[in-house]
């Protein structure tokens, strides 16, 4: 018997080392860009970007990986990062918040965080510094998605994953840092992944993909409406449910992530949006603002169609990131621009013999 119980717990000790042994020790550089982003048709923010895009990059690691992420701020403000949804365990001193875990990261400055992801999911990074203007109207968030070390049997099944952000913007401060946030601001603009219907991009899926949505409310309450299916909701803030949820409208609170999975098994066109009705315009003007569109490659897209001569971008939902080794991932779609670097740009461009103005764009 005694024997028998040792074997026991010598193979538990050698199945924990083993798991131990598949933990990485990454490391991951971010810098904080002051850029212009271009939300919606004749609207543009300034926003403080990470890595120069919004939504800062994708940072995709395994359950007890253990991080090391140099942080260098390159604006004229100071920020920090908190790891949303991490418990820090043993590491309090990198969760991000200035004047208590931390001094804040001032300008020209650095910042070292070292942690390890204990916790599994849909997880996401923001700046902790004046969160009302930096987060809710200058783009200072991104997603972070940690693998589990045992997924469930419906994650198993998913053959397409995707992520969608839900913000929402100012028009009224968006040219100038260091204001807005304030209560009762008005929000006029609405986008996913940082940009608006119809600058965003559709989300092509196949009949009999199983698409796992990665819903962040990043700065609003969010009303999910997918048209033509139900969505069935698998985990709340990165964790499983124990009894999934069907649901044809999903309600959210800004900070929360719900993880549905979509069975698509009705081919068409169909738009899936925020009913929050307002969030679905651009400076009130309807069809805009947080819709999005789910495209099955099958059905011919009609001359009339809103995306019918658009370049598609593949990687917009992250999907193409998703499938990488494990990482961090930069995309292209979500880069701002630095309005002195474009108008450099252009004057050389308009100055060049034989070349156009538009040379510079």
């Amino acid at each position: 018997m005694h024997t028998r119980i040792r074997g026991i717990l010598l193979a538990l000790a050698l199945g924990g080392l083993a798991t131990a042994a598949h933990a990485e020790k990454r490391h991951f550089e971010l810098t904080i860009e002051e850029v212009d982003l271009e939300v919606a048709p004749g609207f543009t923010a300034k926003v403080w970007a990470f890595n120069g895009q919004v939504p800062g990059p994708l940072i995709h690691v395994v359950e007890g990986d253990e991080l090391e992420v140099v942080v260098q701020n390159n604006t004229t403000m100071s920020h920090t990062i908190h790891w949303h949804g991490v418990y820090q365990t043993n590491s309090w001193q990198s969760d991000g918040v200035p004047d208590i875990t931390q001094k804040a990261i001032e300008p020209g400055e650095q910042y070292t965080y070292r942690f390890v992801v204990d916790k599994p999911g849909s997880l996401w990074y923001h700046c902790h510094v004046n969160v009302s203007e930096h987060i809710g109207l200058r783009g200072m968030w991104g997603p972070l998605v940690v693998d589990p070390k045992k997924p469930t049997k419906l994650e198993r099944e998913v053959t397409k994953d995707a992520i969608a952000m839900f913000s929402g913007w100012s028009s009224a401060s968006a040219g100038t840092y260091g204001t807005g946030g304030h209560p009762g601001e008005v929000l006029d603009y609405f986008s996913i992944n940082g940009k608006s219907f119809p600058m965003n991009q559709p989300l092509r899926v196949r009949k009999g993909d199983v698409l796992r949505l990665r819903l962040y409310a990043a700065t609003i309450p969010v009303s999910f409406h997918p048209h033509g299916h139900d969505a069935l909701v698998t985990h709340k803030d990165g964790l499983p449910l124990e009894k999934p949820l069907p649901v044809d409208v999903l309600a959210m609170q800004p900070g929360e992530r719900y993880d549905v999975i979509i069975r698509m098994n009705n081919p068409g066109i169909w738009v899936t949006h925020d009913h929050i009705e307002h969030h679905t315009t651009n400076a009130g003007k309807d069809h805009g603002g947080s819709m999005l569109v789910i495209e099955y490659e099958e059905i011919e897209k009609p001359d009339w169609y809103v995306w019918k001569d658009v370049a598609y971008e593949p990687d917009f939902y992250m999907s193409e990131s998703l499938k990488k080794p494990h990482g961090l991932h930069e995309i292209a779609a979500f880069k701002g621009f630095d309005p002195a670097e474009l108008r450099r740009r252009q004057r050389s461009g308009s100055s060049a013999s034989g070349h156009s103005s538009r040379g510079g764009h």
